[in-house]
């Protein structure tokens, strides 16, 4: 590899989910997704913080189980597992953030700058309470993809192509890159989940000797926290995005909390009790509530069981495929609404829709299928590729792509923008300067004149939406043209120029034609980013929780030595019977007993030395005792060996 092709590899594909996370890099001529520490696929986009350290859960049954900062436990284990992803780039005062709050599993606070209110997660870490933002949860999730990434391929990564819903606005577009920036990744690229479930799809269908010509493929992704359509027109070297849709508030998650107030209200009619208010309660019903909807995917009928579930009464009952499609059958009828808009705005007819490519973990649902399958008239649905890992799967073939590594193999990607863009009127109107569905990148401009006699600057307010009303939409941010010259209104002429890159990022600029004045403002500094401030801080904040992993990795091989020396010892003893001294034979099992004591209390410790000083003191009980042994019989076992457990 030479020239940008060097700079820019290794780079990898991160699908940066709402519950599940995945990353994947193109090696050995073709894509691989990388197993995480305990060899699975995806992981849980999870962070847990206890007195002592942070870390991450690669289990999906440690998920989910959390209240607050501390809570349900796990053999005491304390969880923390934010929905960040349907946080980021919102504020506080966003009615779905509101709404989300009252079942979230975890406290959420506003924080005022700027007469802005950004939310911000509060957790309880290492005896004082810290304000984490969304993006900084998502570096962590990040750090921990770039982490898996670099211990499979044995070397450091830089770079990546991380996957957003394509709904997702340019706020929370620019929240995720500066995420990426404080995980100390460069965003080759951010592009939309489906296109990258597009860009697999086509692949796939290359690799396996297929003729992919030019085809319609829509592409239904369904996730925990998000739902997206998109239109792409596949070429036999080109993905062009015709048109999207979608919702970055509905999926999977949404479903739960359906169950879940199911549960509660036959709770309190039962016992008359309401855990509205105790999120702990909320948070294990919650976790056993995603168990259910899973199992209902396969099976008719399902039961949960939560012991000691609120004021000490355990809850048990069940639920029904049935039930589970009625308490939900709105939200699956309004996956349909964004199909039949994305058709209409591609300009695409249902029969001329050459597949229907399901993508996310919710679209296993049996009723989502159903439903859908019905929209098309009775077409079979594509579940040719894994629905779990399809996205991360096209980002990491994007990746390679963007390179330049990936030889005759390499596509072109075009993408659009998904909401209209524009500047507010005098008349409080919005001026659409960028349709929704313009493929970008774009560049686009329009010519305006003042409105005042001697007006000398003016004001551009930039928006994104759909309706015709300024500020009904979504503001984006502004900036002002100074120095016209004095002029009766609308003869000094003012050129607007919006410009769209290929990540999706806008910047708007103005131009007096007669003085050739120009200002500009690339939309980043909107309402609900981070300050550069506050992005090199958490920065700093990443490298420091780094140094804190590497230790917390360390405790655990060091405990994990105590642990097999532990049972090496009582093996020999067991295995050597009568020809131990009885009383050399009870101050060790004494010495056996403290420890495993000592470890049921001490198991979260942060720090090596601690165990490595258990250790030698066990050692130091045990090696005279097997000493006596070789001396005396000289059959007796060998020296038990620390077995050190080498963690990827």
């Amino acid at each position: 590899m030479a020239g940008k092709s060097a700079e820019k590899w290794p780079a990898i594909g991160i699908d940066l989910g709402t519950t599940y996370s995945c990353v994947a890099v193109w090696q050995h001529d073709r894509v691989e997704i990388i197993t995480n520490d305990m060899g699975n696929r995806t992981t849980p986009s999870c962070v847990a913080f206890t007195q002592t350290h942070r870390f991450f859960f690669l289990f999906f049954s440690l998920r989910s189980s959390n209240h607050l900062n501390v809570v349900q436990t796990l053999n005491d284990l304390p969880i923390f597992t934010p929905d960040a992803k349907r946080l980021i780039g919102r504020q506080f005062n966003d009615q779905v953030v509101q709404d989300d709050m009252k079942l979230w599993p975890f406290k959420v606070i506003s924080h005022n700058t700027d007469n802005t209110k950004k939310p911000m997660i509060v957790v309880n870490h290492k005896d004082e309470e810290k304000h984490f933002s969304p993006e900084e949860i998502s570096s962590m999730i990040l750090v921990k993809m770039k982490d898996i990434a670099e211990t499979y391929l044995g070397t450091e990564v830089k770079n990546a192509v991380v996957t957003v819903p394509a709904y997702f606005n340019n706020a929370q577009r620019q929240a995720t890159k500066d995420a990426c920036t404080i995980a100390g990744l460069n965003a080759l690229r951010i592009i939309n989940e489906p296109t990258a479930a597009a860009i697999a799809y086509g692949l796939d269908k290359k690799l396996t000797g297929f003729d992919v010509g030019t085809k319609n493929v829509l592409i239904f992704d369904l996730g925990g926290g998000t739902f997206d359509v998109s239109l792409v027109a596949l070429g036999r070297d080109a993905f062009e995005v015709k048109a999207v849709g979608g919702d970055t508030h509905l999926g999977g998650g949404d479903f739960d909390k359906r169950i879940v107030s199911h549960f509660m209200a036959e709770f309190e009619r039962k016992h008359g009790k309401n855990m509205s208010n105790d999120p702990r309660a909320v948070g294990r019903l919650r976790a056993a509530c995603e168990r259910a909807k899973r199992n209902l995917s396969s099976t008719p009928e399902t039961s949960i069981a939560i012991d000691s579930l609120f004021g000490g009464i355990d809850f048990s009952s069940t639920i029904t495929r049935a039930r589970f499609e009625k308490l939900n059958m709105d939200l699956f009828q309004n996956c349909l609404d964004p199909v039949e808009k994305c058709l209409k705005n591609a300009k695409i007819e249902k029969w001329e829709v050459s597949e229907v490519v399901l993508v996310g973990g919710s679209t296993r649902i049996p009723m989502v299928q159903h439903l859908l399958q019905g929209f098309f008239n009775g077409k079979e649905l594509c579940r040719g590729i894994n629905p779990d890992e399809a996205v991360a799967y096209g980002a990491a073939s994007h990746a390679a792509s963007l390179a330049g590594i990936m030889g005759n193999k390499n596509h072109v990607l075009v993408d659009v923008t998904p909401l209209s863009l524009g500047i507010e009127l005098d008349s409080g109107k919005m001026k659409v300067m960028v349709p929704r569905n313009t493929t970008i990148p774009t560049k686009m401009n329009a010519r305006t004149v003042t409105v005042l006699d001697n007006q000398s600057s003016a004001l551009f307010r930039v928006f994104e939406g759909e309706r015709s009303i300024a500020n009904e939409n979504h503001y984006l941010g502004g900036f002002v043209l100074e120095g016209i010259p004095p002029a009766p209104k609308g003869v000094p002429q003012l050129d607007i120029f919006f410009e769209i890159d290929a990540d999706g990022i806008l910047t708007v600029s103005a131009e007096d034609l007669d003085t050739k004045n120009k200002n500009q403002i690339t939309i980043t500094n909107h309402s609900a980013r981070l300050s550069k401030e506050e992005i090199d801080r958490m920065v700093k904040e990443t490298e420091k929780y780094k140094a804190q992993d590497e230790a917390f990795r360390e405790a655990v091989v060091a405990k994990s030595k105590l642990e097999n020396y532990v049972y090496e010892i009582k093996k020999n003893v067991s295995g050597s019977g009568a020809k131990i001294d009885i009383r050399d034979k009870r101050k060790v099992g004494d010495a056996i007993e403290q420890t495993e004591v000592w470890l049921d209390w001490n198991y979260m410790l942060g720090e090596a030395r601690i165990f490595e000083e258990k250790v030698e003191g066990l050692k130091n009980i045990w090696e005279p005792v097997l000493k006596k042994l070789r001396t005396g019989t000289g059959d007796a076992r060998t020296c038990p060996k620390i077995e050190i457990l080498e963690l990827d």
